[in-house]
């Protein structure tokens, strides 16, 4: 698999919080450390992979083929659905986290510079990172749908990251879901969805919300089809100019649809770029520095910040 890489600027800072080093013991929990001008660059270490249903997925019964990786990194025939865990420093740790979808077309997932790249960029800048492996619609012979078994393994992520909030120091509050191009689909469903759990499910789990607490859609597809309300939570948007229409244009009607309902919303289209740029060292700014707006955004908006009592 290809190894994703972080930009030069927080080479330093990243390998010491991969070496478990707390880079910033001046701060307090609810303060994160100054953001590097640009976001990311050195190879980010794999966190730890937990299988989302550990004695098997429902729906992928008799399911045994193998995963598969291509040489670009793409990753397909996914069975066993699953977290990459992603924590910050305790020291630097805001107790906000993020659940990360990459993109695809439901055929495959990006998961380099749309998952890993993000999980590890985000831990490093005091926010838990989840990086979701979850089953795909439209690869070649899948039996699998969109709105069923994909759905299903997004609302498992966010109830089995709430089950462990204690253990990993999080706030089940402030845990919000990142998705791109069809991971983005993904959060658009489970923000338009009260998520309310079971309270009568035989797994402790199932009983938990998989809602949201905030949402980011990067070049989100089928933009059409998401349709806030007023209870929807507050939503962060980023596209480039040069994507197709549906999303260079129709994220812009997506922010007024918010706008509209009333729910707080962020729209950021860079120029001179297409679709799929996710979090490459490669990518210039002000694209490339779309997790600082993303950030910036995160704690205008009060989620870097734990809750007054």
């Amino acid at each position: 698999m290809t190894t994703p890489y972080l930009r030069p600027s927080a080479l330093a800072a990243f390998s010491l919080l991969a070496l478990g080093v707390a880079l910033a013991p001046q701060l307090s929990a609810a303060e994160p450390a100054p953001a590097a001008k640009t976001p990311a660059a050195a190879p980010a270490p794999r966190g730890p992979v937990l299988l989302l249903w550990p004695n098997g997925a429902p729906g992928s019964e008799g399911k045994t083929a193998p995963e598969k990786t291509d040489e670009r990194g793409f990753v397909s025939s996914i069975h066993q659905p699953s977290l990459t865990v992603y924590r910050p420093a305790p020291a630097q740790a805001t107790g906000a986290a993020v659940l990360v979808i990459p993109g695809g077309g439901h055929r495959f997932l990006a998961i380099d510079h749309e998952g890993y790249n993000v999980g590890a960029w985000l831990a490093a800048h005091g926010i838990a990172g989840f990086v979701l492996k979850h089953r795909l619609a439209r690869e070649e012979g899948s039996t699998y749908k969109i709105e069923v078994e994909s759905l299903q393994d997004t609302e498992r992520a966010m109830r089995l990251i709430r089950s462990r909030a204690g253990e990993w120091k999080i706030d089940p509050a402030r845990l919000g879901a990142m998705g791109f191009s069809a991971g983005g689909e993904l959060v658009a469903l489970i923000g338009m969805r009260p998520g309310n759990g079971a309270p009568d499910a035989a797994d402790p789990i199932d009983r938990l919300s998989a809602r949201p607490s905030f949402q980011a859609m990067i070049y989100p597809g089928n933009s059409k089809a998401i349709l806030p309300t007023k209870d929807s939570p507050p939503v962060f948007l980023a596209c480039g100019y040069k994507d197709r229409t549906d999303i260079a244009e129709g994220l812009a009607d997506v922010y007024l649809r918010f706008k509209r309902a009333g729910v707080p919303a962020e729209l950021h289209i860079f120029g001179e770029i297409g679709h799929g740029f996710g979090l490459r060292a490669t990518t210039p700014p002000p694209a490339g520095d779309w997790p600082l707006r993303f950030q910036d955004w995160m704690r205008a908006s009060g989620f870097l910040q734990p809750a007054k009592s």
